[in-house]
């Protein structure tokens, strides 16, 4: 099942006994963040606020991705993996040679180009219209009692690239300002800082926004998901999706006609200003940085509003649940450019991109564990990752036990730890030597080979006697242990 939007992702979640609606009349400032973090804490339900304190006829909504098992029934998939092989597969299989390979391949390549995004006349957003004032006019919330304001946190933020017109969507917070002015988190390393550092280099004074809140689950995830330049991102909403995603063209951003909420206007690529502090992901407050300004013209929305929002602090909070989601969905993108992955695991607590990522590999020659580490920090947002462990193939990289036992039989520190000084980093990672300029930590915890080893062979690991393994087993019985 593809939901068409929001509402109808809700209206089955209810089905599926995973929804509270909450009645009583509800603050927007701390008050739903806080009953919001309380649920996800405790691995509680997506909430639908339905009585919102200023905002009549509006609702808000969160904690829609509340697990793995959740995200994998709104995408209408066994394995998340699956998503990711939707796009490689065809690039990855032989040629086609006999006339049922031949078919087969025509069919793949037929179904890629099903899930281009389809241009609509009208969106349902276009129900109601707020010329002046919108961001006063619409429950934006306040996450933590020392933000700097009021922040849209699952918008998400529409543009277009100034060179080749490819489409971003990318979930990046809105600092309220006023109700026409906002600030952009455009971070240097994501996709919308390119466009804005594009338009700003060729001289451009503004590139069109828009800020779509409330979309159908595949949409909203994609939003939030690292897909690397130059992939259209429309294109990857529609893959994830399983089904075209249909789009309206407001003043030259293509905008998902779904949504629930729509603010539109221009970010100014001359003006900056100071965004933050805010309590973020990492658990603290990000202290306040000089990004762009949003100028907002003017607020679309539908009859009866769905105000999606989320909240981020000390994991395991919703974010933490979507970056298990790319993990998974883009392993076969990781295992194409690197056959030697076979399994990948980001912590919920290792804070997704910007912390830990344990890799598993099948090891074929000497400084294979370094190669892949590299290559790893080489690729898109895979480079702010701070510290990379690599384990041996027969080690499963979510079991810790297991991972905390490679590292202390197979890791010699001199030898199997790698520190890269001057590094990019995490914007956000307030241990850094400023934002986005820091060190990476590299644990080769893989079996050594010979000439890794100084020399030495390898010690045999102990294995129990074969033939006492059948003894015991067929007369385990008899023992009176179990």
């Amino acid at each position: 099942m593809v939901f068409k939007d929001l509402r109808e992702a809700i209206r089955e979640i209810d089905k599926w006994g995973l929804l509270r609606r909450v009645n009583v009349p509800v603050n927007p400032e701390l008050e739903v963040a806080e009953i919001a973090r309380r649920v996800m804490y405790s691995r509680g339900p997506t909430l639908l606020f339905e009585n919102i304190k200023g905002f009549p006829g509006w609702r808000m909504a969160t904690n829609l991705f509340r697990d793995i098992d959740t995200i994998k029934r709104l995408l209408n998939v066994d394995r998340l993996e699956d998503i990711g092989e939707r796009l490689i597969k065809p690039l990855t299989t032989p040629p086609p040679l006999g006339l049922t390979d031949k078919i087969q391949s025509l069919y793949d390549v037929i179904k890629i180009g099903m899930y281009t995004p389809r241009k609509t006349s009208r969106g349902l957003f276009m129900d109601n219209t707020i010329e002046r004032d919108g961001f006063d006019k619409t429950p934006i919330p306040k996450i933590w009692p020392l933000d700097a304001g009021r922040y849209i946190t699952y918008g998400l933020v529409l543009s277009r690239d100034p060179e080749s017109g490819v489409s971003n969507i990318g979930v990046y917070r809105v600092q309220i300002i006023d109700g026409n002015r906002a600030i952009m988190h455009w971070q240097v390393h994501k996709r919308g800082h390119m466009a804005w550092w594009k338009a700003r280099k060729t001289k451009l004074k503004s590139i069109r926004v828009a800020i779509a809140v409330g979309s159908d689950p595949g949409t909203m995830l994609t939003g939030a998901l690292p897909v690397p330049y130059p992939l259209d991102k429309l294109l990857f909403a529609s893959v994830v999706r399983g089904s075209p995603l249909d789009v309206v063209d407001l003043d030259g951003v293509l905008v998902p006609s779904n949504s629930e909420v729509v603010y539109v206007g221009e970010v100014d690529t001359e003006t900056l200003l100071d965004e933050g502090p805010f309590g973020d992901h990492t658990g603290y407050y990000t202290p306040p940085a000089k990004y762009p300004l949003f100028k907002l013209e003017r607020v679309y929305y539908r009859d009866d509003p769905i105000f999606y929002f989320t909240v981020v602090g000390k994991p395991i909070l919703e974010d933490a649940w979507i970056g298990k989601a790319a993990e998974r969905i883009f392993l076969p993108f990781m295992r194409m450019l690197m056959p030697e992955i076979v399994d990948v695991n980001l912590p919920p607590e290792g804070l997704f991109t910007g912390g830990i990522a344990i890799v598993s590999i099948r090891k074929i020659y000497p400084g294979h564990a370094k190669k892949v580490m590299l290559g790893l920090w080489g690729l898109g947002l895979f480079s702010l990752v701070k510290v990379i462990i690599v384990v041996d193939h027969d080690v499963n990289v979510h079991d810790i036990g297991q991972v905390f036992y490679a590292i202390s039989t197979c890791v010699d520190p001199q030898r199997d730890v790698l520190v890269i000084p001057h590094a990019v980093t995490d914007e956000l990672d307030h241990t850094a030597m400023e934002g986005g300029y820091g060190s990476k930590l590299g644990i080769d915890a893989t079996r050594k080979m010979k000439v890794e080893n100084y020399g030495r062979d390898w010690p045999i690991e102990v294995e129990p006697d074969p033939e006492t393994i059948k003894l015991v087993d067929s007369r385990w019985r008899e023992y009176g242990i179990s």
